[in-house]
C-alpha cells in the first residue's frame, strides 16, 4: 500500500501562497479547483439522500440542518473532491510536521435550510483534548455546492484565532461571513474558531465538508466501519490509504501486525508473521544496535 505522507510535497507557487495566508490567517479561499458541472454532478447523486435524510437532533448540529457521510459509497463524483491534488498538497504540509500519514477525518453533505440560526462558534481540534497551541490537528475543506452567501449561512471564520490564539476564548475581532462559489474551497485549520451562519433567506444552501487529520488520531467518522474492505477493495490504492488502509509508523493501525491493506487483497492467511513498521530514524537506531548485539537478521526467503 502506497503511503499518503512520505515526505513534504514541493508545491508550486500559487499553492504555497494559499498554504501561506492558511497559516497567517487561519482560513483561505482557494478558487476555482474544479469545474462547477463536476459538482452539480456529486449534488444530483445526493438529491434523494438529501430528500430522505432527517433534520438534526441537537442545538450544535443544528435542528434546520441535515447532514451525512459515507460519501464515497454514495457517488463516484466525491473521490475527486476528497483526493484533489491541491488541498492534499495543502493538508500533507500542513500536518505533516506531527505525523507519518495523514488521514480522512470526514466527508459530511450537509444542507442548511431556511430558518437555520448561527451555528455556536467552535474549533473542530476540541474533539481530542490534547494540547493547544503547540500543533494542527486537522484542516477542514468546506466545498459549496450552491452558492455561499452571508444571508444564506455561509461559514463565519474568526481570522487569526487559530494556533496558540485558540486558547483566547473571545477574539477581538468580528467574524467575517466568507463567500464562496461551486467549484472553489473554503480551507481552515482545526484550531481556527468558526461556525456556519443563519440562513435568512427561502432555499437551502448546500455544501460538503471534508477534513483531514493526523494519522495517529482517531477520526471523526468511523472509516472502516463506513467502508469495510469488501468496500475500499473498489478504492484505487491511495484513496484506501487515507481511508485508514495504511499504518502509521510506527506499527500503528495494523491488522496481525501487517499493515491493514493486505485485507483488500482477500482474505489474509490465519497465521501471519508481524512485520517492522518503523521510521527511518528507528529503523537506523534498531540497525546500530543489533549490530552493536551481533544479531543477524534471517533471510525469510528460503523459510517453511
Amino acid at each position: 500500500m502506497a503511503t499518503m505522507l512520505a515526505r513534504q510535497p514541493t508545491l508550486q507557487p500559487k499553492v504555497a501562497d494559499h498554504q501561506q495566508t492558511l497559516m497567517q490567517d487561519g482560513y483561505c479561499v482557494v478558487p476555482d479547483l474544479l469545474p462547477a458541472s463536476e459538482i452539480a454532478a456529486l449534488d444530483a447523486d445526493l438529491g434523494a439522500r438529501f430528500a430522505a435524510t432527517p433534520f438534526c437532533e441537537g442545538g450544535f448540529y443544528g435542528y434546520r440542518t441535515k447532514r451525512f457521510g459515507s460519501l464515497l459509497k454514495r457517488s463516484r463524483h466525491a473521490a475527486a473532491l476528497i483526493q484533489h491534488s491541491v488541498i492534499l498538497d495543502i493538508a500533507q504540509r500542513t500536518l505533516s510536521p506531527w505525523c507519518d500519514t495523514i488521514q480522512l477525518n470526514l466527508a459530511q453533505a450537509l444542507e442548511l435550510h431556511p430558518g437555520a440560526l448561527p451555528q455556536f462558534p467552535h474549533r473542530d481540534q476540541d474533539m481530542w483534548r490534547g494540547p493547544i497551541g503547540e500543533l494542527e490537528y486537522l484542516i477542514n475543506v468546506m466545498w459549496p455546492f450552491t452558492d455561499y452567501r452571508r444571508d444564506n449561512g455561509t461559514t463565519l471564520i474568526w481570522p487569526r484565532s487559530h494556533g496558540r490564539n485558540a486558547a483566547i476564548a473571545e477574539p477581538a475581532e468580528d467574524p467575517v461571513p466568507v463567500e464562496c462559489t461551486p467549484g472553489s474551497a473554503i480551507v481552515f485549520l482545526g484550531s481556527t474558531l468558526h461556525g456556519a451562519g443563519g440562513n435568512l433567506t427561502d432555499a437551502p444552501r448546500r455544501g460538503m465538508i471534508v477534513s483531514y487529520c493526523l494519522g495517529w488520531l482517531k477520526p471523526y467518522e468511523n472509516q472502516w466501519l463506513v467502508y469495510p474492505p469488501e468496500v475500499a477493495r473498489g478504492f484505487d490504492p491511495a484513496l484506501a490509504a487515507l481511508v485508514g488502509y495504511q499504518q502509521h509508523k510506527p506499527n500503528l493501525g495494523n491488522y496481525e501486525g501487517r499493515c491493514p491493506s493486505i485485507l483488500l487483497r482477500g482474505q489474509p492467511d490465519d497465521h501471519l508473521a508481524a512485520v517492522d513498521a518503523l521510521r527511518p530514524d528507528q529503523t537506523a537506531a534498531l540497525t546500530e544496535y543489533l549490530a552493536g548485539q551481533n544479531v543477524r537478521v534471517p533471510d525469510r526467503r528460503h523459510s517453511g
